[in-house]
């Protein structure tokens, strides 16, 4: 159930890149933004029917692929080799992400900053680093644990 909060500040974050509040942005942008996990597409299209967001396909990719490249959302690889995708609102430092290895989620761990412990060869510049952790997260072994 979205609040009215939510609704402004993903109005607010597509207004600050200069872009147009359409409803397929506006929609998918308070899912993304009222998760605590990463989505898959596939769980982005079943909450967009739940909530009641008519998205095609193709519109749902197109508007994923927009708020990644205005930074406004983060597209995070998994070992099941689908995308996932969550919303990054005041996030703007690289970060680590945890998958768990028994229900899949992917977690975004803002508080674990990576450290670079290499240096580069001349001539290679880095713009982007991916960490990924992988293991149980606390609900699957709580479960496990029973």
């Amino acid at each position: 159930m979205k609040t009215d909060t939510e609704q402004t500040l993903a109005q607010k974050l597509i207004r600050q890149v200069n872009g147009r509040v359409t409803p397929i942005r506006l929609g998918v942008l308070e899912l993304l933004l009222n998760t605590q996990t990463a989505l898959s597409h596939q769980e982005l299209e079943q909450a967009a029917a739940q909530t009641g967001l008519v998205a095609d396909r193709v519109s749902l990719y197109r508007a994923l692929d927009w708020l990644v490249e205005q930074g406004i959302a983060h597209r995070i690889s998994s070992h099941d080799r689908a995308w996932r995708y969550k919303a990054q609102a005041e996030l703007t430092s690289p970060h680590a992400h945890f998958q768990c290895k028994h229900c899949s989620q992917v977690f975004c761990l803002e508080d674990l900053q990576p450290a670079l412990l290499f240096k580069l060869p001349p001539g290679y510049q880095l713009d982007e680093i991916e960490l990924k952790l992988q293991g149980t997260c606390p609900a699957c072994a709580s479960l496990n644990a029973i």
